[in-house]
């Protein structure tokens, strides 16, 4: 796969999780819930890119690219690192509305 012509892809998958996006979205009502939605799909989305990555770097390996497994590695770092502070994110709005309904 490395070194080879890139294939054109057609985004469909991507179509079906923005228009299933779009769609359960709307239909929820509370402000906090779209939140959680919003950050859950964010998470959801942020595997799906993890396991690219992690596809890449043993398909650089195995090819024999370690330079491009390094980088592709780089990348995996800082994308795990966005993937935490978005777990962190969804449990501060978590705990906040916890916190809130003790206080109520």
């Amino acid at each position: 796969m490395i070194g080879e012509k890139p294939v054109n892809v057609t985004g469909e998958l991507h179509d079906v999780f923005v228009e299933d996006f779009r769609r359960e979205l709307a239909e929820i009502q509370s402000p906090e819930a779209r939140r959680l939605f919003v950050l859950a799909k964010a998470n959801h989305l942020s595997h799906m890119r993890t396991a690219e990555y992690v596809t890449l770097v043993a398909a650089a390996d195995v090819s024999g690219h370690h330079g491009v497994g390094v980088l592709l590695e780089s990348c995996l770092g800082d994308h795990l690192a966005f993937v935490e502070r978005t777990k962190r994110l969804i449990r501060n709005v978590i705990e906040a509305k916890v916190a809130a309904r003790a206080t109520s």
